[in-house]
């Protein structure tokens, strides 16, 4: 602080400079994560009956295309059992916009998992089975709104949550990362790029946009529910 004196009508007054320092702020860097962990994520492209094509007719709730992740070096993916429980046809899109044929080969709406087998030979994503930290950073890679995979990033919100009423059986970790319409199936994942979790559900009364209380199957459930199909 620096006192500057103006002589003004013979009075002496005092002022009082205030050097003011602007600093950027700073925001983290998941570049790293996105680049490890979305080359393993893809869209999901249901047919939904009366539809000759994907992207219509999805039933109320569910939006007309998904999100899912490979999870298997011979073409396992994981996605949401809503996404594809009633689809005549499925299709998978990857990072780079090549799209295989999928067919469901387990479907579980008590956990809201279903496991789809396509020709893809993308890497899988690697599966940390450690439970997040509250407050720990997180992202979602997901197909939002069909607009193609894209990354939203935040924190670990809380743990363990069940009752929630999504699914019959629950073990969510909830994230604050934005998830929207098309993110179910999506892959919820530490800043390393390893999966911890699956988009399941969005907690809103008014509509089925973000609000920041998001709820993401633990990979621990994911392992419980799909172990024996990895095998």
């Amino acid at each position: 602080m620096k006192n500057t004196i103006f002589i003004l009508n013979y009075k002496i007054i005092t002022f009082s400079c205030l050097i003011i320092l602007f600093i950027s702020p700073s925001y983290a860097d998941f570049s790293k994560t996105w680049e490890i962990a979305s080359p393993s994520v893809v869209s999901v492209l249901p047919t939904w009956p009366g539809y000759n094509k994907p992207g219509f007719g999805a039933p109320a709730g569910t939006a007309p295309e998904g999100s899912g992740v490979i999870v298997s070096n011979n073409g396992l993916i994981v996605t949401a059992s809503h996404v594809v429980s009633r689809a005549t046809d499925v299709i998978v899109r990857d990072i780079n916009g090549n799209k295989f044929n999928a067919e469901v080969i387990f479907d579980d709406p008590l956990t809201d998992l279903a496991l789809l087998k396509t020709k893809i030979n993308n890497n899988k994503i690697n599966i940390n089975l450690k439970r997040p930290k509250i407050g720990s950073n997180t992202c979602l890679i997901s197909n939002s709104f069909g607009l193609d995979l894209n990354i939203t990033c935040g924190i670990v919100s809380s743990n363990r949550k069940s009752g929630i009423g999504f699914n019959s059986k629950e073990d969510f970790i909830q994230i604050d990362a934005a998830a929207n319409p098309g993110s179910s199936g999506g892959a919820v994942v530490n800043e390393n790029g390893e999966l911890i979790g699956i988009m399941s559900g969005i907690f809103t009364k008014q509509s089925d946009t973000n609000v920041g209380v998001n709820f993401a199957i633990s990979s621990e459930l994911l392992i419980e529910t799909i172990s024996h199909l990895l095998k």
